[in-house]
This record gives structure tokens, sequence and C-alpha cells, in this order.
């Protein structure tokens, strides 16, 4: 078994105030140190289906894999990428058995938290953050068509909050069978706080609203939690709207 991070973890989901399903799906596994998060999206309930697909797989491909094999910290990249990979296929899989899940795909975040080490692997638009010192930094980087505006410096960062085309994603589980998954390792501290959350809460709250919530709850992570959905609700709720937030108690060296 892996030697996770001790952490204390909440996580809420909302189908928001427009959406008629909830297409997120979501999932923690202390004991390995595993978060995951998935977006869905294509066709009348078919995006929850990816969603729940893409979630249900890495969990069980990390957790067969921690079973069955000895835990190397420089190998966790290779197994978050692998599930990613094996969840994309079986996605495609489902969409070519059942006709009414023709299209449909899921972007998703998940994390490892291992010792003092956190893996994170994303694809498309769905985030990560991390609370430190007061300070709330972006850890993932969209995987869209406005973000690569941003990047060419054709839009503004204030300009793309106000863009229709916010959630056209240039990558998605489900949509090729051959899929980038971008990965990085960040240093786990004591004290961190790390948000994981669909494009339904960063697209209603800016960072600023998101960091405010964070330190200024009194009530832990679950309260903190259902004030972020909240709060996405009372600026639209456009979008199903999903957070988990990972406490780090302590993490080995």
């Amino acid at each position: 078994m892996p030697d996770p991070a001790v952490f204390d973890y909440a996580a809420v989901t909302d189908t928001g105030r427009v959406r008629a399903h909830n297409e997120d799906a979501l999932a923690v596994a202390p004991a390995i140190g595993l978060v995951v998060l998935a977006d869905g999206m294509g066709g009348y309930a078919a995006g929850e289906v990816a969603s729940d697909i893409a979630v249900s797989v890495i969990r069980d491909v990390v957790e067969q894999h921690f079973l069955h094999q000895p835990i190397v910290a420089d190998a966790l990249w290779q197994v978050l990428v692998d599930a990613v990979l094996e969840a994309n296929t079986a996605i495609i899989a489902a969409a070519v058995d059942e006709p009414s899940y023709r299209g449909m795909g899921a972007t998703l975040v998940t994390g490892i938290f291992h010792g003092s080490l956190l893996v994170l692997a994303h694809v498309g638009d769905s985030r990560a953050y991390r609370l430190r010192d007061g300070l709330l930094t972006l850890l993932t980087r969209d995987h869209s068509v406005l973000q690569e505006r941003i990047d060419a410096g054709l839009v503004t960062p204030e300009q793309a909050r106000l863009s229709n085309i916010r959630n056209l994603v240039t990558r998605a589980l489900g949509a090729e069978a051959l899929l980038s998954v971008e990965v990085h390792e960040h240093a786990a501290e004591r004290g961190d706080v790390y948000l994981f959350c669909s494009d339904g809460l960063n697209d209603m709250l800016t960072d600023e609203e998101i960091t405010g919530i964070l330190l200024g709850g009194t009530g832990g992570l679950q309260q903190a939690c259902e004030e972020l959905v909240g709060a996405a609700n009372e600026a639209g709720g456009a979008d199903n709207v999903s957070v988990v937030l990972v406490y780090v108690d302590s993490a080995a060296g």
C-alpha cells in the first residue's frame, strides 16, 4: 500500500440552477491518497455516463495497482496516466456499444497524495488549486480554445471571463483514442488546502472570491465546500458545480 499524506477532505457536487442533470462525478480514496473529479459532456444524460466511467475506472485501476505493485514515488505519474488512458478507452468503447452515448466525453482532474508529493493529472478545463499561506495558486492550465487565445495575447484574462466560448475544450476523455494527459508533481506541505473543481465553480467565481470563502470560513472543510457551491449558484449556477477540498495534516519527508 502507498504512504499517502495524511489529509482531511470534504466534497460537494450540485446540479446548479440551469442544468437538468448533474453530469459531474467525483471520488476520494484517502487510504491511497486519491482524488478524482470529472465533468461530463455530450448528449442527454451521456455526459453523466462518461464522468461516472472516468471516476470509477481511474479509482479501480489505481487501487488495483496499489494492491499488486510496490509503490515507487517516481512512478506515480505513470500510474495516473495509465489509469486516465484506460478510462478514455472505456468511454470510447461504451460510446461504440450504445448509439445514444455517441459523442460523450469528460474533462478530468485527478491527483495522488503520496508522502510529501502530489502527482496531479488533468485533461480539459477541470481545475486544481492550492491555498498556501493565504495565496491561491492555479496548478492546472486549461486545455481550451480560450486559454490558447489568452496565451497568444489575443484576449486578456479579464476579457476571457465574458467570452461565450469558455467551454470549448481542446482535450477531453472520449474524444479520441490518442489522448495527451498533462501531469505535474508538486511538493505538499502541512497546512496546504487543495481545491479540485469543475468549471461550474471558476466560471461563476473569480479567484479572489474563491480565496475569500476559503480564508473566511470557520466551519471546516464541509462548510467551505457548501459555501463555494452556494456562491456559484448565487452567481447564476449556469453549470453543474463540484468541489473537493483537501487539507494536508501532515506530509512525510
